[in-house]
Parts: C-alpha cells; structure tokens; sequence
C-alpha cells in the first residue's frame, strides 16, 4: 500500500477522500497549519504541519510520501467576491503548489504523482443552450476571474512535470454531497416546501457526486496511463431546474417552486452570481476513456443516494 499527502484534507473532498483511501489499506498523511489536539484518532490517517504563508513543509512526510493529492484552497463560494477575498482565493491555491514544488526540489523523495484539484472553472459559458457541444480538456482557458484562477492554479503545481512525475489535474464539477457544498444549499428551502429556481433555470450544471470526484482522484493516483487534466463531471449534466426538481421528487411531499430572478442573485452575490447563473456543459468522456466507471452517471440516480432512497 502507498503512503499518500493529501493537502486540504478537512474539505469536502479531502474528508471522504482521506476515509477512502485508509479504507484501502492507504498511508494518508494530512498536511495542515495546525494539528487538531481534539480529533478522534482515525486508522491509518496522521498529521504533518506547513505553513503555506511561511513556505515551511515537514521534510519527512514529503520524504515518505509515493503520492501527493493537492486539494488546498479557500472555498470560491465562502463570501462576496471583494478584491480581498479574491486575492484570497488565488493566493492560497498558487502559494501552496509552489511549497509543494519547492519541497520536492529540494527534499529527497519517492514520489511517483502529484493529482492536483482544479475546476471546470476554466470553461467560460456555453455559447448557446443547450450547448452543441461540452467542453473537452483541451479547450482554451476563460478570461474570466475564475478562469484564470484555475490557469495560475494549475501553472503553480505545473513544475512537478519538469522533475519526472506524473501529474494529474481534476477540473471538478459541482460536488453533490449531504456533507456540504451547493448540494446542501439547495436541500433547505426544500425543508420548508419550496423548490427554489436560479434565475432561468435553463443554465446547464455539470454536476458530480461526492464517490465519484473521490473514485476519480483515487483512479488518477493509481493509473500510471493518467496523466494532465480530466474533467471531474458526471457524465449526463442537467439543467439547474431539473436538479432543483429531481431533488424535491426524491424527497417527496409539496414543493412550490419558487423562481429567484437573476437580479436578485446579483444584489446578493455581487460578481460570484455570474458563476451562479452560468451554463457550462463539460464532457466527461476523457475520464471514461480512461477506464472509470461511474456509479451516478444520472442526476436521479445521485439524489436517491444521497437521500437514502437508492432502490
């Protein structure tokens, strides 16, 4: 079994991705500022300390590691997008893969891949809807601040490459989970039987399941055939309105549905509405020619296994 690093562990995806991989016999070693004195001790999950803003690394654990999953970043929905929380948002994904980089550089070490996280934040908008065609890996990067967000994320692991390593970047999808995230947000108004409609509607969502995204990066660190990016989606996405419909059909009982027009969503959001309001339908056929199998392919399928009504 592999000893693994994974940054930003205490996510959405680094938590049920830590679980899975110990549940496969894997070493996770959890990179963080500061190690939780009140966590339950896990099998086969422990700590090491960097320090992103100082460029510090535990030189041992990079020194045992034979795979790093990089998931580092502030979350891209905490909050309106001031110029200060977007520099947050860049810095700490750009910050933390150049330490990654410096540290293997610099430090003896055994490892075979880096599976760094992006998002289908690259892609700008569908040129129409529904889009002819999704977009594919090798599409051109949006000029939008999302865009090249996820180009500076993705240059600043880039060097890895340079020095013999596989690496393998996931540009991920809405992440559909009871844990938290967009699923969980749009589950509420559903408790008070109301199905709340984003704007249109109409804008497409390329959506995933939290044991996909996690069945993905665990394919890409143990396929040595993987290699640059693949798009972490499902491979049918929906229309906003179908996701918001197919949730209140699982749960059952009255949902109204309840439109929130674009303009309220700006005043709300301010800049982050664009991302609420876009339609974006990407391709999953990269990752299936690759050899991974889907166990939600379909919106439906997903939502009754987060509702716990899986047939």
């Amino acid at each position: 079994m592999a000893t693994v690093i994974i940054t930003g562990g205490t996510g959405l995806i680094g938590r049920a991705l830590c679980t899975a991989l110990a549940g496969k016999g894997h070493e996770v070693i959890i990179l963080t500022r500061k190690v939780p004195n009140k966590t339950k001790p896990r099998a086969g999950i422990s700590y090491a300390l960097w320090n992103v803003e100082a460029q510090t690394i535990d030189e041992k654990a990079i020194g045992r590691a034979d795979f790093i999953v990089h998931l580092a970043g502030a979350n891209v929905a905490d909050g309106r997008w001031t110029e200060a929380r977007k520099q947050e948002i860049v810095d700490s994904r750009v910050h933390s893969g150049r330490l990654l980089v410096k540290a293997l550089k610099e430090t003896p070490n055994k490892v075979q891949a880096v599976i760094s996280s992006s998002a289908i934040g690259w892609y700008g908008p569908d040129p129409q809807i529904p889009n002819p065609r999704p977009f594919v890996e090798t599409d051109p990067v949006d000029r939008s601040f999302l865009g090249t967000t996820c180009k500076a994320w993705e240059d600043a692991i880039a060097p890895v490459a340079a020095m013999g390593k596989r690496l393998v970047y996931l540009r991920t999808g809405i992440v559909l989970s009871q844990e938290g995230g967009a699923y969980k947000e749009f589950r509420k108004p559903l408790g008070f039987g109301v199905a709340s409609i984003l704007g249109n509607g109409r804008q497409v969502v390329s959506w995933i399941h939290i044991d996909d995204i996690v069945g993905l990066y665990i394919k890409a660190m143990e396929d040595g055939s993987w290699s640059g990016p693949y798009n972490g989606v499902a491979p049918q996405p929906v229309s906003s309105k179908t996701l918001i419909q197919t949730m209140a059909k699982v749960k059952g009982g009255l949902a109204i549905p309840a439109p929130v027009p674009a303009f309220v969503l700006k005043t709300m959001l301010g800049e982050m509405s664009i991302e609420v309001l876009k339609s974006a339908t990407v391709s999953s056929r990269k990752a299936e020619a690759g050899g991974y199998h889907f166990q939600y392919p379909d919106v439906l399928s997903a939502v009754k296994a987060l509702e716990g009504k899986q047939q």
